[in-house]
């Protein structure tokens, strides 16, 4: 009698949603700091916010996450834009693009003192309610110019790309 031996390797998109999730956030935090505003906020929301970001990126749902930066008066003055775009059968790469986000860092203007910021999520239809989340609308961006930096991080299932509005 021969024996036979099988392997399966099984790949969730729990950790493309990990992976771009700490992309996301980190870059998030990076340009706050960046800018000089505040992060008090962002660190100690952190858990809740990258458990929301993940969550919907595992079900698919997340289209978008932005940054939006508004002047003591409550205007937009600059968004970050994160698109989450999903595939199918992308292969096992892992991929971030730090190097290319610290050159990036020099195109960002600064912004005025008292600046503050909120993150908001555009979603692809249904999507899981999350703690500390609630339904808001979007700043208008009528007047921004956009850059675009490209691909933010590429995983397996799913790829994280953003663009700069000011």
């Amino acid at each position: 009698m021969t024996s036979t031996y099988t392997a399966a390797h099984t790949y969730t998109r729990t950790h493309t949603a990990t992976f771009l999730t700490g992309a996301v956030m980190g870059a998030v935090s990076d340009i706050l700091a960046r800018l000089g505003i505040d992060t008090n906020r962002l660190y100690s929301n952190w858990a809740r916010d990258e458990s929301a970001i993940k969550a919907w990126i595992e079900e698919g749902s997340l289209k978008q996450v932005v940054l939006e930066c508004l002047s003591p008066a409550g205007k937009l003055v600059t968004a970050f834009e994160f698109d989450v775009a999903y595939t199918t059968g992308s292969g096992a790469e892992f991929r971030a693009s730090q190097a290319r986000m610290a050159r990036f860092h020099n195109k960002i203007a600064s912004v005025p003192a008292g600046t503050t910021y909120r993150l908001v999520c555009t979603f692809n239809g249904w999507h899981s309610n999350q703690p500390g989340w609630s339904t808001t609308q979007r700043s208008s961006t009528a007047g921004l110019s956009s850059i675009s930096f490209g691909t933010l991080g590429r995983a397996p299932d799913a790829t994280a790309s953003m663009r700069y509005l000011r």
